[in-house]
């Protein structure tokens, strides 16, 4: 019998006990999708307790967000959309997301989910199931706004990133930020809140 009782939750010998979650996490959620995949089941793939997991990622969204790589997560973006001038939500919500995809470090997981969305099902199912739950039908409760207005938005930025980034269109690809945050803010405001940009 050992007289050192071993740490609760951590498999002994695991030198990179945070990877090997995010590893489970994308078996399970590219499995289960976002919404049926569950901290317990990530656990039990990764061999670990769940606190442990809660350890390393404080909900299942910022897990998903680490294991597909997102440069930022729903705990981030609500806020940024919902505190500030109502009024301006469109333009913050440009002016994020072309922050946020300005260098190819943050930008290439995302555009690599973005093409992969396009050819797997599997993958368009479960992106779809963590943009829908995790953050635009949150937003749009909030707001007290129809979910149409915000996925007509999302779709809107989604058109734009593809045009941006995977496409390269120009005078898309090569536009300020500037320019893109006054040409788009009115029209994603309109979506948001249903604001009259003139």
């Amino acid at each position: 019998m050992s007289g050192t009782p071993r740490r609760p939750g951590r498999r002994p010998g695991s030198a990179d006990t945070r990877g090997e979650i995010l590893t489970a996490a994308r078996r399970v959620f590219a499995e289960k999708g976002f919404d049926k995949a569950t901290v317990r089941g990530i656990a039990r793939e990764a061999q670990v307790d769940p606190a442990l997991v809660h350890h390393y990622f404080d909900t299942k969204e910022g897990m998903f967000a680490a294991a597909m790589q997102l440069p930022i997560t729903p705990q981030e973006v609500i806020p940024l959309l919902l505190e500030g001038p109502r009024t301006e939500i469109g333009e913050r919500l440009v002016g994020m997301i072309l922050r946020v995809t300005a260098s190819a470090e943050t930008r290439d997981p995302m555009v690599a989910l973005i093409r992969s969305a396009m050819t797997n099902e599997q993958v368009a199912a479960m992106f779809r199931e963590f943009i829908s739950n995790a953050l635009l039908y949150q937003v749009a409760d909030r707001l007290q706004v129809p979910h149409l207005r915000v996925e007509a938005g999302f779709a809107q930025m989604f058109g734009v990133l593809m045009a941006r980034y995977v496409l390269k269109l120009e005078p898309m690809a090569s536009a300020s930020h500037e320019e893109l945050v006054k040409l788009l803010g009115p029209t994603l405001q309109r979506y948001f809140t249903g604001d009259d940009p003139n």
